[in-house]
């Protein structure tokens, strides 16, 4: 019987000489914006803050109202006038609402296009500011109203 090497791996053969793949190629920059897409954007957005200064052209009168219905009981003429105030403000922040909508109507056309949409993007956040805002105003007048 002779002696035979043994046939477990060697130091040596467990090293190996792979290397990491390569990280994959970047993504193409998205195309810009189409100037009408853009031009459309404008619009939209001066369109939310027009919607935007009528609620708050109404804001004042609608926090009168509730002021004076404080304490007035559910149904008293108090009450139905600063409600029906409350319900104007709520149709002006539809208005906005209407223009945001567009907008994301913009975005998805976009993505799905494979344009840019970081101006869309900042547009969005301008309105979505404002109908916060405005919802804020809406809270409070309703809480007041209700008790």
């Amino acid at each position: 019987e002779g002696s035979y090497p043994s046939l477990a791996k060697r130091p040596q053969e467990r090293i190996t000489a792979t290397r990491p793949p390569p990280p994959p190629p970047r993504p193409p920059a998205p195309a810009p914006l189409e100037v009408a897409t853009l031009e459309r954007l404008d619009l939209l957005l001066a369109q939310a803050r027009s919607a935007d200064a009528g609620f708050r052209a109404k804001e004042g009168r609608a926090r009168s109202l509730v002021a004076a219905a404080t304490g007035a009981a559910m149904g008293s003429e108090a009450w139905a006038v600063a409600s029906v105030a409350v319900a104007e403000l709520e149709a002006a922040r539809a208005k906005t609402m209407l223009a945001l909508s567009e907008i994301d109507s913009l975005y998805a056309e976009a993505r799905t296009a494979g344009r840019d949409t970081a101006p869309i993007e900042t547009a969005r956040q301008t309105v979505m500011a404002m109908i916060a805002g405005e919802d804020e105003v809406l809270a409070s007048l309703r809480g007041r109203l209700e008790r």
